[in-house]
């Protein structure tokens, strides 16, 4: 019998088998197939929408009741001390967007304080979307549930202080663009907030302002306040909400403001948007 030698009992037995193979993964490597595209704004968006959305409506009753029941206790306190004209379409208007502040403001800054103190800006952060679509998404999911406690604390308000009825309609243009000005401004709180317990914080301050600069009427105010109050994003809103209860409505003034209040609420979903960025690389 004949010995075989060592390295062709090697190659025999698959000696030079793991090299072949390894230059194959080597190959493979290589020519591994580039990363999928990012996301498009608009389709992410809309993922991201309906996947918040399906989170939050676990707490759609309780989120509606709250918020509603607030805002048309302010306005039955206030009845006490106002009787009509100006000053009472001011509370109106005022305690109708101070549903949509309720959970623009506090809660988004309460939720992207929470996400980012446990950790869940990671999942985002390794999801191909832009930053801009996590933000808008979610800010979108929480002011969809303000809709009908907004429209039920207008109604209310018409009936308690006797306004007309008959402009109601631009609540419909006032609602998203006060939600999305607050959006921003509660997003970016909870995103810059270094703790959890200063965003939930930041988030209880922004609701007082909204609620005492945009409820209370402005020709009562002192001076320096009444600046604070321009400076507030869902100010704006507030304001074309009350000329629309005028016989004959400014309707000029009242596309002003609206377009002012879309203005700085772009700034504010862009301030978040970058808030973001800046929490998901930490």
């Amino acid at each position: 019998m004949s010995a075989i030698p060592l390295e062709s009992g090697v190659e025999a037995v698959g000696g030079r088998a793991p090299a072949s193979g390894t230059a194959e993964r080597r190959t493979d490597a290589s020519h591994a197939a580039p990363l999928a595209p990012r996301a498009r704004l608009l389709p992410a968006l809309a993922a991201v929408y309906r996947a918040q959305l399906s989170r939050a409506r676990v707490a759609r009753i309780p989120l509606l009741f709250v918020a509603t029941f607030q805002s048309i206790g302010i306005m039955i306190l206030m009845r006490g001390v106002v009787d009509g004209g100006s000053e009472a379409r001011a509370v109106v208007a005022g305690s109708s967007v101070l549903v949509v502040a309720f959970v623009a403001l506090n809660l988004l800054a309460q939720y992207f304080g929470q996400l980012r103190a446990g950790g869940g800006l990671d999942h985002y952060a390794t999801l191909p979307v832009p930053p801009a679509s996590v933000v808008l998404g979610t800010a979108g999911a929480y002011a969809s549930f303000t809709v009908p406690g907004t429209a039920v604390t207008a109604v209310f308000g018409c009936v308690l202080f006797g306004l007309p009825m008959g402009h109601l309609w631009v609540i419909a243009a006032v609602l998203p663009l006060a939600g999305a000005a607050l959006a921003g401004l509660g997003a970016a709180l909870g995103l810059l907030a270094p703790r959890q317990e200063l965003a939930t914080l930041f988030g209880q301050l922004g609701m007082s302002a909204a609620l005492l600069l945009g409820v209370l009427p402005a020709g009562r105010m002192p001076g320096p306040i009444a600046y604070a109050r321009d400076l507030l994003p869902s100010t704006y809103g507030v304001e074309a909400f009350a000329r629309s209860f005028d016989a004959r409505p400014d309707w000029g003034v009242v596309g002003l403001d609206l377009a002012v209040c879309a203005a700085v609420g772009a700034v504010s979903l862009a301030v978040a948007a970058w808030a973001y960025r800046r929490a998901a690389v930490r």
